[in-house]
């Protein structure tokens, strides 16, 4: 899955979080408590505003949030304690539509670790607990 650095203060980027919104009625959500980041993800949830950082991680219930993508939680497949197993939507600015993925969502000692079926490689994290 391609992805392509997306400018949190672009009208395309709020395009992309008003569809995520809007999605996020009919999806699933993930059952954690707060959200998990790396700093710049915990300052863009705590204040809404981007640091512009290409450093951008941020795990809800609703969705995973980097500078480059939006992963909506369409469905979550499987539960193992804190850990799971979600089908995602993900969009990217300069993308038709979403791409569908399977996201693998562990939890360990410094926060949740994410990575994708379709690209082993690809893994964000720890995320620990936004403060």
């Amino acid at each position: 899955m391609g992805r392509q650095r997306i400018s949190l203060e672009t009208p395309s980027f709020a395009l992309i979080a008003a569809t995520v919104l809007a999605t996020v009625a009919q999806a699933d959500t993930l059952p954690i408590s707060g959200k998990y980041g790396n700093k710049d993800g915990c300052a863009y949830a705590r204040t809404g505003e981007s640091t512009g950082s290409e450093n951008f991680f941020l795990l809800t219930p609703e969705a995973i949030t980097t500078a480059t993508s939006v992963c909506t939680i369409k469905k979550v497949i499987k539960t193992d304690g804190k850990s799971y197993v979600a089908t995602v939507s993900c969009e990217a600015e300069g993308e038709d539509g979403g791409t569908d993925d399977t996201a693998k969502i562990t939890y360990g000692p410094k926060g949740y670790t994410i990575g994708f079926t379709s690209d082993d490689r690809t893994k964000w994290g720890p995320l620990p607990l936004c403060k």
